[in-house]
């Protein structure tokens, strides 16, 4: 018995393809990933999903006529997937209230800062690795956090510090976080988070 794991995405995927591959390593024996839902168009995870034999489903969301539209089609491919857990991988949405109250500590999301700093609404991709490099501060990283109403402020599961270097651009900053830090602790959480549900079940 493994827990359901689905992953949201918009773009290239590669904390998908670090879940993936943990998976892969049986580094994941709790939980089995079984759906990858884009909300973009032609987003290069859904190659990933399929390579690795996951289906893979695109709700676009602007075709959705609006966020409610846009919800109500996610709970659906959801609900009929018997999801247990939702990892937002790269997933640009923000998820309303009534969507995140559905499933109370059962999504995740991984933020390439150390919560509470460089994070909230407007701090996503570059944007996080710009600030920190403005700011001056000498170590960064990610946290892996439970997804409630407010943008990152959910419940840590787990962080992991990056040091910054002498001459780091936010694109080189951006790799070694993915490479030292989010690559590592999402699909430990992941893991976490599927076998403290299955222990429910037992």
């Amino acid at each position: 018995m493994k827990a359901r794991i689905a992953v949201l995405v918009s773009g290239g995927g590669t904390n998908l393809q670090a879940i993936l591959d943990a998976a892969a390593r049986g580094e994941i024996p709790d939980g089995e990933v079984t759906l990858v839902i884009s909300d973009r168009p032609g987003a290069y995870a859904l190659e990933r999903a399929k390579k690795a034999g996951v289906p893979g489903k695109e709700i676009n969301r602007k075709a959705c006529g609006g966020p409610a539209g846009f919800e109500e089609q996610l709970i659906a491919a959801l609900e009929e997937n018997r999801t247990d857990v939702i990892v937002l991988a790269g997933f640009l949405s923000i998820l309303s209230e009534n969507f995140t109250g559905r499933y109370p500590k059962r999504i995740i999301n991984v933020h390439p800062s150390l919560i509470p700093s460089f994070c909230g609404a407007g701090f996503y991709g570059l944007k996080v690795h710009e600030a920190a490099l403005n700011r001056g501060v000498r170590v960064t990283g990610a946290t892996v956090h439970f997804v409630n109403e407010i943008p990152d402020g959910g419940e840590i599961i787990a962080q992991k510090a990056v040091e910054i270097r002498d001459g780091d651009t936010p694109e080189i900053l951006q790799r070694r976080v993915m490479e030292q830090a989010e690559w590592v602790i999402l699909p430990q959480s992941v893991e976490k988070v599927c076998k403290a549900i299955i222990a429910e079940r037992i």
